[in-house]
């Protein structure tokens, strides 16, 4: 009888070590463990709980992000790998001569290649519409006016934190990545509180999800399945079909500014400003089309079409650029 060596072992560990090193598998395993079982809630309300403690992990963000701003100097000093969260308590440390001005000094307008994804992620950042009807069947006195007060709040508090993220955030390097987040690794090799920051940044979009699933699945199912009684095998399968979808998009996808610059300049537009145009012209027949609010209404339409077809045009540009850049 043979009984495995230690070389056995090593190559067993070497064999299944994959999966936790992948980060495709991790992505599949908080779907199935933590996503899906949210997104099989029959109401949204069960999803407040999730939705406050995501709140918590942004606001927890943005303060590091403020935090760090004092800690790190402009321009960066020069440094080895290793020295990265020892250059705070070295004066002395050396500077990119030559750079301070340029480096260090903010640029009130930038238009470079990025804004193509600058401004239809700025509109995806906003889009909360889908969640309105859900979220008003929710509230406990449903009113006109107290539904007004929570998208007020709402929308006000996340244009807050947008703007201090951004602002400190670019303040502290002047030339910022993709992800901010990322940034922080020409500082950092290792700090405790970023990747604190990074596991709350994780948890509050895994969070999220569910409770952007809602709308869609309930939109799909009134029309696919108008008028059939609920029923929880179509309530599974719908979530689990859009999920496996979205998880495709993660996987196959380089980048996440490409996916939300695209629903950017596709489809947040079309939820922001030209359906509400839309349906407000078509419902509202107290009011004559000459009227100074439907003429309003129409020139917010035009200008929203002209804005959607110049950030997809900007996109594509930008991406033949760089796919021809990235030829030999």
């Amino acid at each position: 009888m043979n009984f495995p060596n230690g070389n056995d072992f090593y190559f067993l560990f070497l064999l299944f070590r994959e999966w936790y090193l992948n980060g495709n598998y991790l992505i599949i395993l908080v779907t199935v463990a933590v996503i899906l079982p949210l997104s099989l809630l029959k109401s949204l309300g069960y999803l407040g709980y999730t939705s406050g403690f995501s709140l918590t992990c942004m606001v927890f963000f943005v303060s590091v992000v403020i935090f760090k701003k004092s800690q790190i100097p402009c321009p960066l000093p020069i440094m080895d790998h290793g020295s990265g969260v020892n250059f705070m308590m070295d004066n002395t440390a050396g500077h990119l001569p030559g750079l301070e001005d340029d480096m260090c000094q903010p640029k009130y307008f930038v238009f470079n290649s990025r804004t193509a994804y600058a401004i239809p992620i700025l509109a995806f950042a906003f889009v909360c519409h889908p969640e309105v009807l859900p979220i008003y069947s929710e509230l406990k006195d449903r009113s006109r006016r107290r539904m007004q007060n929570v998208s007020n709040i709402s929308i006000t508090g996340m244009l807050i934190m947008y703007l201090l993220a951004a602002l400190f955030g670019y303040l502290t390097f002047y030339e910022v990545e993709d992800e901010l987040l990322h940034t922080y690794t020409k500082v950092y090799t290792f700090d405790a509180l970023l990747l604190s920051v990074r596991l709350a940044v994780l948890v509050a979009v895994t969070l999220t999800v569910p409770l952007v699933l809602f709308p869609i699945r309930s939109s799909v199912s009134a029309l696919l399945f108008p008028k059939r009684p609920f029923s929880w095998i179509r309530h599974f399968l719908i979530a689990a079909v859009i999920l496996a979808f979205n998880n495709l998009l993660v996987i196959f996808v380089p980048t996440i500014k490409d996916i939300f610059g695209f629903i950017g300049a596709s489809s947040a537009t079309l939820l922001i400003f030209i359906l509400p145009a839309a349906f407000y012209l078509r419902l509202v027949e107290k009011e004559p089309l000459r009227s100074p609010q439907k003429i309003g209404v129409r020139e917010l339409a035009s200008q929203a079409l002209q804005a959607k077809a110049s950030g997809a045009l900007l996109l594509l540009t930008h991406n033949s650029k760089c796919l021809h850049e990235s030829v030999p």
